[in-house]
């Protein structure tokens, strides 16, 4: 485990570290990131020393068409923790949220070192607000986002917080590894807010909608167009 004080972002560091061979396990936290992202290349709001940002680096033996199984997997751990360390009971939003109603807490992003046919290295970056106050946030986040702070209504101990996620994330990457994706893809769906919703999915160029229905062996989500 490293942690910085400040760097631009947790996943750009673990992304040199996994280019220089380091194995797998390796974790990189950061008190505040200057250029913290998300999905679609959004900017991800990361304070000093209120939230948990971090990102870990692993080197799993799946097919690239199976990696959504590391979101999910990563979405379950992160649940669990927070539902152990604050008694709170966040749901999981498609595909890498931690809500609580419609305000996001928490969010997974993937990115990958992968071929055709084998994933060299998954850079996993996770990001939870923990002791964020709305007057923390931005005008344009408070309408969309909250803090296990702001739910929980007392502010809560990061480290404790931190050692859960990890912990929860070793055992469940331990059951991906040995091939127990069914359990951890139906507690997921238990957890999902998004299934039985009318969904639209961008995929490049490519517009679908339907109905969200369920994950499928590989950790995609099945929908059920017109």
């Amino acid at each position: 485990i490293r942690v910085f004080t400040e760097t631009t972002s947790t996943n750009d560091i673990v992304e040199k570290l996994a280019r220089d061979g380091v194995a797998e396990g390796s974790v990189v936290f950061a008190e505040t990131q200057t250029r913290g992202r998300g999905r679609m290349g959004r900017q991800w709001f990361s304070p000093p020393g209120t939230g948990l940002w971090f990102s870990v680096l692993l080197r799993p033996r799946l097919r690239p068409t199976a990696v959504t199984q590391l979101t999910v997997v990563s979405a379950v751990a992160v649940a669990r923790a927070i539902e152990r360390e604050t008694g709170l009971h966040p749901e999981i939003k498609w595909p890498n949220d931690i809500l609580f109603g419609q305000r996001k807490a928490a969010g997974i992003l993937l990115e990958l070192g992968a071929e055709l046919d084998r994933i060299r290295h998954a850079t996993l970056g996770i990001g939870i607000d923990v002791n964020l106050q709305s007057t923390d946030m931005p005008p344009e986040l408070r309408e969309i986002a909250t803090s296990l702070r702001m739910e929980a209504g007392r502010p809560l101990d990061r480290g404790s917080l931190a050692t859960a996620v990890l912990r929860e994330l070793d055992h469940l990457y331990q059951r991906l590894a040995d091939g127990d994706f069914h359990e951890i893809g139906d507690e997921w769906m238990r957890r999902c807010s998004t299934l039985g919703r009318r969904v639209a999915i961008q995929i490049g160029d490519r517009k679908i909608t339907g109905r969200a229905e369920a994950l499928d062996d590989e950790g995609a989500l099945l929908v059920r167009t017109e």
